[in-house]
């Protein structure tokens, strides 16, 4: 289990420049003030519109150094706190945004509630401080506003002109990032709530300041309401009970790889063949379909499309990846999992941290300028992590019906929505898959995402990834319920290029880019002309490429499925450099996924639960040590892990040249637009929304599907 007292040293030259702040000179800073009563920050001098949520709160607990083993979650003690103080409503819901925040989700049938609630959240001795939620756009996006902003200077302003620009607009320095020169996180003496944004536009104006954006709290949320598509979809190919296969399917002999898997049929994303010739053929079920992957007839060997990335074949001509580090920048990387153990990358760095051993977790944050005080060493679950998911998942198997609606009433709202005409029993239904797959499995989101570039199966059982012989980095960015703020993104992308990472692979995306951001990477790409990073392009459906794919430097990645579509999600158009697979529930159920590793197979989720007679989730296994998965977040991965092969031939190729023989070995053989996409281009070019010299191919799959093979040959 992870400890939470230690963080990441501070530079040599960041110490020395500290001491530097205090003689400000006099310096005339120019600012301009937010007119009217409009919610925006800046982004290229643009302003990017926000609105306050009326139906949330948000709140910081105060920094709690040391507590009981037993002690209970302080989201669960402030809703224990707001039990029955609400009439003629329900009581207030809360939702733990990683380990020092949390959003209150406020009765809407009950009007101006949300004062008599923010006071009695005030009144708790354990709360720091109540701060407003935002969103983007007319969603229910939880967007948090801190009285936190982070600021850029050009490099050529002393430290004595930046400590007076931030005194003449009332900031104080929180501390410098870390692994990033001339950025700093500061925080306002005179404003707060919505007025920090007021205070970071009038900074983002000032001579001197290249950037300053608010450091906003993010979630990365998904419509629950949706999930009951996956579980229709899902469930309606091979939904029953499916045990590992025990026989096994041989990786073909190289120079360099010699393994075995028993789950590499399955494994479509590496070689369509198998699977794609035993789905042709008549398939009863489950155990119809091993016996197919296992013991193909000549009736099976028939010639079908290759959707796949062409990794097994790229096996034959290279070492796997050897010697290749790949930073995963994600959620709980759960790295003791028996297929990434072997695979997991160890810090050589002379100044790490004593317990810095497998990479760092900056979702715990913090603010102190002590070095080894942010973060933490362990990027796995903890104990207090452990507990709230424990919570959710046993729920889901203990409760009845009318019980698990009960508990969870904001989440069944939705899916009624979504689903009107759902009985109680069919909510139900929905909220189980919805809380076993995204709201606890999901958590582990970086353990799939590591699955897909470096697995390694052990005793030849369980899979395989892109790279097996490259080695994970792990570098925790999200706490529970996909929490991260820009400013320990900006550190955690410093920290991977500083430890040594040859790719960096950022499976998320952002609504909210910020300059700050975008110079950072820029910076990293300039200092390391060799480093590769990699980044989803988005599940929005959206002709827009979702940042930070979209910033230059970044290979964007896109999505398709088993049959060479287009992913239905998989965003498109400006900006998409390649397509990878990145499955499919709806083709044709969860098979159409990518099999992955998960971190749900861990004893204390099953403690007191007897074995599921049935299908749980879009899981391979009973406890799902193995998942399929879908989204841009797996296509990205995908290809990061045959940029691994490409550097495992020749790491000393510049990223410019890498990037280009990957992308012009890239084709669009056997990639199809589907009829829906072509009527959607037709429109689009009637519209003037995309110029006739960008054909159809390249607008929903950039230069097309990466080809492993061809590839590694290439670099060769």
């Amino acid at each position: 289990m992870k400890r939470i007292t230690s963080g990441i040293l501070l530079t040599a030259c960041i110490w020395s420049g500290l001491g530097m702040f205090s003689i400000p000179p006099q310096v005339t800073a120019v600012a301009q003030t937010q007119e009217g009563n409009d919610l925006f920050y800046m982004y290229k001098g643009q302003r990017i519109p926000l609105n306050q949520r009326q139906d949330a709160i948000a709140v910081s607990f105060k920094k709690v150094a040391t507590r009981g083993i037993a002690a209970q979650p302080l989201y669960l003690q402030l809703q224990e706190s707001l039990k029955g103080g609400v009439r003629g409503g329900n009581s207030p819901t809360v939702s733990p945004l990683g380990e020092n925040y949390a959003v209150v989700n406020l009765p809407t049938q009950v009007p101006n509630v949300a004062a008599t609630i923010q006071q009695r959240i005030q009144q708790q001795p354990y709360v720091e401080n109540t701060l407003p939620v935002l969103t983007r756009r007319e969603t229910k996006e939880v967007i948090i506003l801190p009285n936190e902003i982070i600021v850029s200077f050009e490099p050529k302003v002393s430290p004595s002109q930046r400590q007076a620009i931030l005194q003449q607009n009332n900031l104080a320095i929180v501390r410098p990032l870390r692994f990033n020169r001339d950025r700093y996180l500061v925080k306002s003496t005179a404003a707060a709530g919505t007025q920090i944004l007021n205070v970071a536009n009038q900074l983002y104006s000032v001579k001197g300041v290249t950037s300053a954006a608010p450091n906003f709290i993010q979630s990365v949320r998904r419509d629950w309401g949706s999930g009951t598509k996956d579980w229709e979809l899902g469930k309606s190919f091979l939904n029953t009970q499916s045990p590992i296969p025990n026989s096994q399917s041989p990786i073909p002999n190289t120079r360099a790889i010699s393994v075995k898997s028993n789950l590499l049929g399955l494994a479509w994303h590496l070689d369509s063949e198998p699977l794609k010739q035993c789905l042709s053929q008549p398939i009863s079920g489950w155990e119809s379909l091993q016996n197919c992957l296992q013991h193909p007839t000549a009736n099976t060997k028939s010639t079908v499309s290759r959707t796949d990335i062409r990794v097994t074949d790229a096996w034959k001509h290279s070492n796997g990846g050897r010697g290749v580090v790949v930073a995963v920048l994600d959620s709980l990387i759960q790295w003791d999992h028996p297929d990434l153990a072997g695979s997991l990358y160890t810090v050589k760095a002379a100044d790490k941290c004593p317990n810095e051993i497998h990479g760092w977790d900056f979702s715990s944050g913090g603010n102190s300028l002590e070095p080894c005080e942010i973060g933490d060493g362990d990027t796995r679950i903890s104990r207090d992590e452990l507990a709230i998911l424990k919570a959710r998942f046993q729920d889901t198997f203990k409760l009845s019906d009318a019980e698990l609606v009960q508990q969870y009433p904001e989440e069944a709202s939705e899916v009624k929505q979504n689903k009107p005409d759902y009985s109680v029993g069919q909510i139900a239904e929905a909220l189980r898959y919805v809380f076993r797959t995204y709201k606890v499995g999901g958590e582990f989101h970086g353990t799939w995402v590591s699955g897909v570039i470096a697995a390694k199966s052990q005793n030849n059982q369980g899979l395989v990834g892109v790279a097996p012989n490259a080695q994970i980095l792990p570098v925790r960015l999200f706490g529970l319920n996909g929490s991260y703020s820009p400013s320990a993104y900006i550190e955690a992308i410093g920290y991977a290029s500083d430890r040594g990472a040859d790719i960096i692979n950022l499976s998320l995306g952002s609504t909210l880019p910020t300059e700050g951001e975008e110079q950072a990477i820029a910076d990293i790409l300039k200092a390391n002309p060799k480093l590769v990073i990699v980044a989803s392009a988005g599940n929005e459906n959206s002709n827009q490429v979702a940042y930070p794919a979209a910033y230059p430097g970044v290979v964007a990645v896109g999505a398709t499925n088993i049959l060479g579509n287009r992913a239905p999600y998989s965003n498109y158009g400006k900006g998409l450099d390649v397509v990878a697979p990145g499955g499919d529930f709806d083709t044709p159920g969860f098979i159409g996924g990518i099999p992955t590793t998960g971190g749900t197979w861990l004893d204390a989720f099953w403690q007191g639960i007897p074995k599921p007679n049935s299908r749980w989730s879009s899981v391979l296994d009973e406890r799902g040590k193995y998942w399929w998965v879908q989204g841009t977040s797996f296509s990205a991965p995908a290809v990061a892990g045959v940029v691994a092969l490409m550097k495992g031939e020749n790491k000393q190729i510049p990223r410019e040249r890498l990037v280009s023989i990957l992308k012009s070995t890239a084709s669009y053989e056997w990639l199809n637009i589907s009829e829906e996409d072509a009527r959607l281009y037709r429109s689009q070019r009637r519209k003037g929304a995309v110029s006739s010299s960008v054909k159809g191919q390249e607008y929903f799959f950039g230069k097309g599907l990466v080809n492993a093979d061809a590839a590694v040959q290439a670099v060769k």
